[in-house]
């Protein structure tokens, strides 16, 4: 059977590998998992970015739960596993699809839009934590507003006032009260003309472009509202307005029909000095309308704030910063990877679990400086283990050192292996090639650290 696993084992092969072994693609950013509808945003100096999860089908949109990844070098994304779940909110009961967090009153609210169980219909829900990293727990114990529409977004504007919006086939708001879990007022639908939101070329009944996936921000006084649009395959758009509840003005394509999915959902953020446009396709390999992947690229608005359109990559956005070896790192921070998963790990986080022989991750930036003299990971293993091979620049590069693993006893029962490193200098991309005899699962790994001494 062709499953998820062995169709992700193959991703480099097929569209990241030249013919020497060089990584090229490390866009989508997650290659672990099938992920849709990117969510992202800024907090504490790292960009973070929700999405919601394709299980493997080619059916419909089969979703129960939400994930989180984060960055600080837009290369290197560290997996933070499922933050919310169908599970959370008693009163659903499925289709665990595109939503957005928001922080206010020292809290994180992630409002996500859900079935009802009691009526069927779609309906938005609020998860709260603490934490951005969750986990985010029911806030109400019931919908927040319920018309069978669906894909919130919230902006918060300058004046304190917090605005829900949410679509499909209409767009819709509510002026959400302080508490960012109730609201003034009733639902009200935002007109949709063709002067605000361009003319429709789908074949669908509608008048308009403006299909779902409304993305509402505010930047250098302007609003914005970028959207899927059209149908189907859908494409990006985008409108400006002076106010967040307009006149809109329709001001034309950001990123065209492309990318092997019948649709696409848009976040849009500024960090550290760059503007990223975040989107979905469905470049992995297995991957489709129904099993999509989040991708980003960095664009430059024109003098007059207008957004440029843009084409999806395999290169994605580039680099920004390096990455500290001499830190403990988890396994789980990726910029590519072949055939591995994660899974939650018995001493707290994640670790990188279903190791087969041939797997790899790669880690994109890592500044050596003057040189590493060894290496160290945490390990865990229910089988004779297998060698963790150090390569620079590429699979098949340089190889600086390699670490055995030997049983452990189970696949949650850790020991940490160390061995001698050479020819480790300067900013390199590294490669952890895991190899092995025979079938079957190697070990998992929990972190990993480079030491100078």
């Amino acid at each position: 059977m062709w499953t998820l696993k062995a169709s992700l084992s193959v991703l480099f092969l097929l569209v990241s590998l030249d013919d020497t072994g060089t990584a090229r693609a490390d866009n989508p950013i997650v290659q672990t998992i099938y992920t849709a509808d990117p969510a992202p945003i800024v907090y504490n100096n790292r960009l973070y970015c929700f999405t919601d999860h394709d299980l493997p089908s080619s059916t419909f949109f089969n979703m129960t739960d939400w994930r989180l990844f984060s960055t600080a070098d837009m290369a290197n994304w560290l997996d933070h596993g499922t933050v919310m779940s169908l599970k959370t909110f008693s009163w659903a009961s499925a289709n665990a699809w595109a939503g957005q967090v928001v922080s206010r009153n020292n809290k994180f609210y992630y409002y996500a839009p859900m079935v009802h169980g009691a009526t069927g219909a779609m309906a938005i829900g609020v998860g709260v934590s603490d934490t951005i990293t969750g986990p985010y727990v029911d806030a109400l114990g019931h919908p927040l507003v319920e018309n069978n529409e669906i894909d919130p977004t919230v902006l918060i504007d300058d004046d304190g006032q917090a605005y829900l919006y949410w679509a499909n086939p209409d767009l819709w708001y509510v002026k959400l009260n302080q508490d960012m879990i109730s609201y003034s007022g009733s639902p009200a639908m935002i007109q949709l003309t063709v002067a605000g939101f361009g003319a429709r070329s789908g074949s669908e009944n509608r008048t308009t472009s403006f299909e779902e996936g409304p993305w509402v921000y505010k930047r250098n006084g302007l609003y914005y509202n970028v959207f899927a649009a059209d149908c189907c395959s859908e494409d990006i758009r985008y409108s400006t307005s002076p106010g967040p509840l307009g006149p809109w003005t329709y001001r034309g394509v950001v990123m065209p029909t492309q990318g092997s999915s019948f649709t696409n959902h848009p976040g849009v953020i500024d960090y550290k000095g760059n503007s990223y446009f975040f989107y979905h396709n469905g470049a992995l390999p297995g991957g489709g309308g129904y099993d999509r992947s989040v991708a980003v690229e960095r664009f430059v608005y024109n003098a007059d704030g207008s957004i440029p359109q843009m084409n999806m990559t395999t290169t994605g956005a580039p680099r920004i910063d390096t990455l500290n070896p001499y830190q403990r790192q988890e396994a789980e921070l990726i910029a590519g990877s072949s055939g591995v998963s994660t899974e939650v790990c018995s001493e707290g986080g994640l670790d990188v679990c279903n190791i087969n022989n041939g797997d790899y991750i790669k880690v994109e930036g890592v500044n050596f400086a003057n040189g590493a003299k060894s290496f160290s990971a945490r390990v865990a293993s229910a089988t004779t283990g297998g060698n963790i091979e150090l390569h620079l620049d590429s699979l098949h590069g340089a190889l600086i050192g390699t670490c055995a693993v030997r049983s452990t006893g189970g696949w949650q029962t850790w020991t940490t292996v160390t061995c001698s490193v050479s020819n480790a200098t300067g900013v390199r991309d590294l490669f952890f090639a895991y190899t092995g005899s025979g079938t079957g699962f190697l070990f998992n790994v929990n972190w990993w650290e480079f030491n100078k001494l």
